[in-house]
Order: C-alpha cells, then sequence, then structure tokens
C-alpha cells in the first residue's frame, strides 16, 4: 500500500509504480467514486475514454455535418453500407 500526501486544492499524486500496475497511462480516464469512507479510482475502457473525448468535442460544438439529428446521421450510414 502506498500513502500519499493531499495537498493544496486537494491534490493527489499517485506513485508511478502504482500506475504501471494497474495499468493506467498518461491521458488515461479513471471512474472516482466514494464507498464509505474510501476513495475508488477506476480505470475506464479505451471505448470509454474515446466515448468521453468525443462528448467533450460534441459539448464544445466540434462538430460539423450535413446532418440536423443523430438519426438522420444513423439513417444515412446505414444506406452507406447496405
Amino acid at each position: 500500500m502506498a500513502v500519499v500526501k493531499v495537498k493544496s486544492h486537494y491534490r493527489v499524486t499517485l506513485p508511478a509504480q502504482l500506475l504501471a500496475k494497474a495499468g493506467v497511462a498518461v491521458g488515461d480516464l479513471l471512474d472516482a467514486k466514494v464507498e464509505g469512507k474510501k476513495i475508488m479510482l477506476v480505470p475506464k475502457r479505451a471505448i470509454d475514454r474515446e466515448l468521453t473525448l468525443a462528448l467533450d468535442e460534441v459539448k464544445r460544438g466540434r462538430v460539423k455535418g450535413p446532418f440536423s439529428t443523430a438519426q438522420a446521421t444513423i439513417r444515412a450510414l446505414r444506406r452507406r453500407t447496405a
């Protein structure tokens, strides 16, 4: 078990060996939740990470296309693959 210190602005730095053992790399996303008095950090799967990043782009308005709705986009994609 590693002991870490809570610094100003409630920042916590996790040891590199601990992150490597959990398979966490720079840029990965973690789910954070509280269970009783424990704080749990769980690595997100790659698909979750990509979906989260894509959703952030949509929220920032960084999308372009001729489609007015998601349904219109899906219909067009289905037509192209049929």
